[in-house]
């Protein structure tokens, strides 16, 4: 073997290992629970003027600190990635048949309610009304954290649960980015969010040529991403929109579609640098300045996040799956029954990410910012052990002939694992 030949495989090797549902989760989670060790130890200084270290050109008001680089520039390319998956899901893979995806959906859009309500229900009753601002900080799920839950504990269980999950999950973020868009959007330029648009569409024609180069189609992205920040849109629907300018469908004759291709290149640079580097700037909130641990956790917000991530999205996603099995003619996807909602639920209580950004658009250096990051991780860590003890119950219960009650024997045998075996 050559040398050559040695660093391709080498390389390919770290590629898939950085893409594995449970290597993108151990990463995420390191990154915060390095972050945390590092705000609340002596050398806690540093870690603060890390982030505030400001890079970029200011002309073009790009003078970012490392901390607003990694919320708005890396987690733009997670974003891409999230907007090309909801093109293919929604073009030729699990949303395309609306049947099929109905109580996914509809499940999603539960879990997102019933959130919303528990947190301004706690905000109202304790009087903090400053903090409404954050009601979707626990709507959102964390597709990549979940997932590898799932990975882990859920061996045995239907592989038609991970779709299940998947599914959600995915309108789940298409939802987030909505809000995103609408509620956290203020001041918007005209001329720069026209020029952004137009750059993502000349994006799309560009990625749709029979060679597309990737020295015409990187520019032509930051570009977009520049003028989308600029706009006072929130920078990350760029990659979003940029996502779903690729094609879902096989063109030119090539053996895959471009959703795969382009999501096989992306998604090692955003789940092995871009989320675990985000998280590593989000998530470090020092408990040891100002008013102390006891201060901010005895803010109304804390309360409000964990009870919408752990008890809201369970209890959405529940409540809803179970209304639309009742009540109307739609059924849970073949082999899964209405107690795999139950560790399902407590899996979208996994917010993190997504979350965690929310929290920063809902709070930008305001007293509430601390709360609410310590509250996702609270709520995540919460619903994460949850799901993990729910989902070893689930898998060690015998599993009858129709589990989603459809008055069809379930086909669908495949598990969580058997890849492994």
């Amino acid at each position: 073997m050559t040398p050559v030949t040695r660093v391709r495989d080498a390389r390919r090797r770290v590629r898939r290992w950085v893409t594995l549902e449970t290597t993108s989760g151990f990463l995420l989670l390191a990154a915060a629970a390095l972050a945390l060790l590092w705000a609340n130890s002596p050398w806690h200084d540093t870690y603060t003027a890390l982030s505030e270290i400001t890079l970029g050109p200011a002309v073009l008001h790009l003078d970012l600190s490392l901390s607003s680089w990694a919320a708005d520039g890396l987690l733009a390319v997670f974003f891409f990635v999230v907007g090309v998956e909801l093109k293919h899901e929604l073009v030729a893979g699990s949303l395309r048949r609306p049947r099929e995806a109905a109580v996914p959906v509809l499940a999603a859009v539960g879990g997102m309610i019933l959130p919303a309500v528990f947190f301004v229900s706690v905000i109202l009753v304790s009087g903090d009304r400053e903090a409404l601002h954050g009601w979707a900080i626990p709507t959102a799920t964390d597709i990549a954290f979940a997932l590898a839950v799932l990975a882990i504990f859920g061996r045995g269980l239907p592989r038609a649960l991970r779709t299940f999950l998947l599914t959600l999950a995915v309108v789940d973020d298409l939802l987030a980015i909505v809000v995103i868009a609408v509620f956290y959007t203020t001041g918007i330029d005209i001329i720069a969010l026209a020029c952004a648009l137009g750059l993502v569409v000349l994006f799309g024609v560009m990625v749709r040529m029979r060679r597309p180069q990737w020295w015409l189609l990187v520019p032509l992205a930051l570009a977009a991403w520049g003028f989308m920040h600029a706009s006072g849109v929130h920078a990350t629907i760029a990659g979003v929109l940029l996502g779903f300018t690729v094609p879902a469908r096989i063109i030119h004759g090539e053996p895959e579609p471009r959703t795969h291709r382009l999501d096989d290149a992306i998604r090692p640079f955003s789940s092995g640098i871009a989320l675990p580097v985000f998280a590593f700037f989000s998530a470090g909130v020092s408990l040891i300045d100002g008013e102390g641990p006891a201060a901010i956790l005895g803010q109304p917000v804390v309360l409000a996040i964990v009870a919408g991530l752990v008890l809201g999205k369970l209890l959405g996603v529940l409540g809803m799956t179970a209304l639309v099995a009742k009540l109307t003619p739609l059924r849970l996807p073949d082999a899964i029954g209405i107690r795999d909602l139950l560790p399902v639920g407590l899996l979208t209580g996994i917010g993190f990410t997504v979350s965690l950004l929310i929290a920063e658009l809902s709070f930008p250096d305001t007293e509430h910012t601390d709360g609410a990051k310590i509250a996702i991780l609270i709520g995540t860590l919460i619903a994460a052990i949850s799901a993990a003890m729910m989902l070893r119950w689930d898998a060690r219960k015998a599993r009858n002939a129709d589990m989603n009650e459809d008055g069809q024997p379930d086909r669908d045998i495949a598990r969580i694992g058997d890849d492994d075996a």
